[in-house]
């Protein structure tokens, strides 16, 4: 088969598309015939190296939609030909068990173990889940990792209820771009930051009630202003550093905070006194349960919300996607297909 592997820890470059064997699925196992990838920012932290990481040569690519053409033993063989997305997240159980078990176990496909960045792709039986009718192959592989961590940050952690105002910054990003949707349709108003006059009109698109440059010199005061001098119930942040003073600023009072990234550096300071005056939340959140993955696919399908698709590329050209996501120049996710 034909895979995109990422030969050692360093830059685009290493990303070479060649012939490997097929692998095989062993018990309890499926092997998914992929007919489409997305891209995450996971992809670029596992090529210049995560702690924990996987060995290299590896094959990168967690969010995966195609069909199952085998099965390893204990797996029922009418599995064959189901149309599937896969849940990139191996072990979350963990996160719902009672009692302190240490450091959690989560483990990823394309992290951890070999992901769809590939025409074939091995993976367990409990981690694949029936495609509804009518849901692209694209459109199912562009809301894997973006989609359930989006659907557990508002809602799981985060608490979002109708009526209440949330911000969302980074929101040209594949978890910002379906979070707003999300709140939309959860009943909440819908402040969102993002850079750029094209990005700009985008964002607002997908229905954020007002949006801002971090660019401009005032966005801050402006999101002070627009919010009556009160702040938001939620902010919702993937950047860390950058955004993160004024991310708690932001907030009113008895206000969350719910962070599920640090791509603008994960080392923040933190205004201790506006947190205990206001009795401010801060929470983390990291992927989402099975049930919600479920959750994503059938609201997908339903039309309720959009994954938003910057654009649909061939597996050999993968280091280019990689190359693409890295400058930034993305409004959504990148989708490659075999």
């Amino acid at each position: 088969m034909k895979a995109a592997i990422t030969q050692e820890i360093g830059g685009p470059e290493v990303i070479h598309v060649v012939d490997v064997p097929d692998p095989e699925p062993g018990p309890a196992e499926v092997r998914v015939r992929v007919r489409a990838t997305s891209l995450n920012h996971l992809d670029i932290w596992v090529r210049r190296g995560l702690p924990g990481g996987p060995t290299f040569p590896h094959i990168g690519g967690a969010d995966v939609a195609g069909e199952v053409d085998a099965v390893g033993a204990g797996v029922d063989p009418a599995l064959v030909g189901t149309r599937v997305a896969v849940n990139p997240a191996l072990g979350y159980g963990w996160y719902d068990a009672a009692g302190d078990r240490g450091v959690s176990p989560l483990r990823m496909i394309g992290e951890h173990v070999n992901g769809g960045l590939a025409e074939l792709c091995v993976v367990p039986v409990e981690n694949v889940a029936p495609l509804p009718d009518g849901l692209p192959f694209e459109a199912a592989a562009a809301v894997g990792v973006a989609g359930v961590s989006a659907w557990h940050a508002l809602f799981a952690r985060g608490g979002l209820r109708a009526g209440e105002t949330l911000l969302i910054t980074g929101a040209s990003g594949g978890v910002a771009t379906l979070a707003i949707q999300m709140a939309r349709m959860a009943g909440a108003r819908v402040l969102a930051v993002t850079s750029g006059a094209a990005n700009l009109g985008r964002v607002r698109d997908l229905g954020a009630d007002l949006v801002y440059d971090r660019l401009e010199a005032d966005f801050a005061r402006a999101v002070w202003a627009d919010t009556g001098k009160r702040g938001v119930d939620l902010v919702l942040d993937s950047v860390g550093a950058a955004m993160w003073a004024f991310s708690v600023k932001s907030l009113a009072v008895r206000g969350r905070l719910v962070t599920y990234g640090a791509s603008g550096g994960a080392l923040a300071e933190t205004e201790l006194r506006s947190v205990f005056w206001k009795e401010l939340s801060i929470v983390g959140a990291t992927m989402g349960t099975p049930a919600e993955f479920r959750t994503v696919l059938r609201v997908v399908a339903e039309g309720r919300i959009r994954p938003v698709i910057h654009a649909v590329l061939p597996l050999a050209e993968a280091r280019r996607a990689h190359e693409e996501l890295e400058r930034g120049d993305v409004f959504g996710k990148l989708v490659l297909v075999p």
